[in-house]
Formats: structure tokens, C-alpha cells, sequence
């Protein structure tokens, strides 16, 4: 086993040494590296968007496991959790007015889970919350947020109000992890399950993500005047994107942690 793990070791503390713009251009290599893998494997692409969908699933089924069978919810940030369940409400009320298909059911099912995880954290669990930790505030992704919403929004014949309504939950879905991050940045230290959770929500993003990649990229670019005109589908893919790389960080870091054997996963300085 440790033979196994030196070339992996001396790769690790060799990309660990690279100045930023190194680290930047390898991590932009090895995402394109990993999509068109994808694209050569799964041929229907639509299946990523269900994949991540599962994937999120799994991590708050291993959120509801550690609520309930370990009684603790220190490492959890309930500021995440209840943008989670914002931008899924809002997403919700665009799905009802706008399209209504088989992700509004998923996403209902997900924001009951996240009230429910609320619930747990701010009434039944409420002496395990670090709250000093969990010191992200609120106002400064959902108000940039807002004001991106009204100044880029859909195009289409639908009314403004659910335009901006759609606008403000992609902007909010893509940054709404930052206060969890913010709660390990302060701790350090990651337990197993807190660690899963979040690396499964960077996996479910990775994966959307690679959906609308893949998606432009068969379409040559149709797609994105489909979605409309201006800024707008731009702004979509820039989502994508943004909520991808916010979690590659803690997502390297983790499968190292894991390789390397350690149940809990130690965070260096300005890791996240």
C-alpha cells in the first residue's frame, strides 16, 4: 500500500509546491481532460443532469445519517442550508409558473430535506451548532445576487418577476456553499461525514457543469442563443462554472485525504 501510494505522493507535493497560475492552468487541464473522457463515454448527456441530481441525493442522505444516528451537527453551517433552501423555493415557484417537469419533483423533494436538516440544526441540535464558526454574512452573496438577477435575466416572453426569480436562484445556487466553506476554513479540521457531504455536492456541480459544457459544445454554441440573447446565457455557463471551482479546492484535498487513509480531513491555511 505504500509503495502504491509514492508516485501519488510525490504528484501531490509536486502540484502542492507550483506557484497559483501553474495550479490554475493544471486544474483547467485536467477539468477539460475529465469532459472529454465524458463525452467519449456516456453518450447521452442529458444523463449528467440526472447523475448530479443522484449524487446530491447521496449527500444529504449522508447529511440526515449524521443528524440522526451521531446527534451532532458541529461542522455543519446552517447559513448554507438555508440558502439551499431559498434558492430551491424560488427555483420551485419558476418550475410551477415557467416549466413544470420531472426536477420539480426532485427539487421538492430536496428543499423538504433541507427545512427538515434546518429544523434539526436550529431546534433539536441547536447545542452542537458552532454559530461563532458559522460567521459568513448572508447579505453578501444574496444581495450581489439580486442585483446580477435584475441586470441579467432571461430573455423570454415570460413575466419579469419569474425572469429574475429564475436569474437570482442560478446566481444563489452557484455561491450558496460559501458559508460551509467558511465554517471549514475557520475549524480546520473536517470530520468524515461533514467531508462527504460537501465533496458530494462539488461532485453533483462538476457533474451539472459538464452537462451544459457538453451541451454547448454538441450544439456548436446553439444552445446558448436558445436559452437567449445578451448576457443572459453567458451568465448561465459562467454559474456553472463559478460553483465548480469554488469546491475544487476542498474536492483535491479530500480524495488526497482519502488515498492517504486519514478519517479526518486536516485543511491547510487558505485552502478554502
Amino acid at each position: 500500500m505504500k509503495a502504491a501510494n509514492k508516485p501519488i505522493h510525490a504528484v501531490t507535493t509536486w502540484v502542492r509546491r507550483q506557484p497559483p497560475k501553474v495550479k490554475a492552468f493544471l486544474g483547467v487541464v485536467t477539468a477539460m481532460t475529465a469532459l472529454v473522457l465524458l463525452r467519449m463515454i456516456v453518450h447521452d448527456h442529458d444523463n449528467f443532469f440526472v447523475a448530479a441530481e443522484a449524487v446530491h441525493a447521496l449527500g444529504i442522505s449522508v447529511l440526515i445519517y449524521k443528524l440522526t444516528k451521531e446527534k451532532t451537527c458541529a461542522g455543519l453551517s446552517l447559513k448554507t442550508q438555508e440558502l439551499t433552501a431559498l434558492f430551491l423555493a424560488v427555483r420551485l415557484y419558476c418550475s410551477f409558473v415557467m416549466e413544470f417537469d420531472i426536477h420539480t419533483l426532485l427539487d421538492s423533494a430536496t428543499l423538504v430535506t433541507t427545512l427538515w436538516v434546518i429544523y434539526m440544526i436550529r431546534f433539536k441540535l441547536k447545542a452542537s451548532y458552532m454559530e461563532d464558526k458559522d460567521n459568513f454574512p448572508i447579505y453578501y452573496v444574496v444581495i450581489p445576487c439580486a442585483v446580477l438577477s435584475v441586470l441579467f435575466h432571461p430573455s423570454t416572453r415570460h413575466h419579469i418577476i419569474n425572469k429574475v426569480s429564475w436569474a437570482f436562484c442560478v446566481y444563489l445556487e452557484a455561491v450558496s456553499v460559501l458559508p460551509q466553506l467558511r465554517v471549514m476554513q475557520n475549524t480546520k479540521i473536517v470530520e468524515p461525514f461533514t467531508a462527504h457531504y460537501v465533496f458530494a455536492l462539488g461532485i453533483a456541480r462538476f457533474l451539472s457543469c459538464a452537462h451544459w459544457v457538453l451541451q454547448v459544445w454538441d450544439t456548436r454554441g446553439r444552445l446558448l442563443t436558445a436559452l437567449g440573447y445578451g448576457f443572459w446565457p453567458i451568465m448561465v455557463l459562467l454559474s456553472e462554472v463559478v460553483q465548480t471551482f469554488i469546491l475544487a479546492d476542498f474536492c483535491y484535498y479530500y480524495v488526497k485525504s482519502l488515498m492517504g487513509g486519514q478519517l479526518v480531513l486536516r485543511l491547510p491555511s487558505g485552502v478554502v
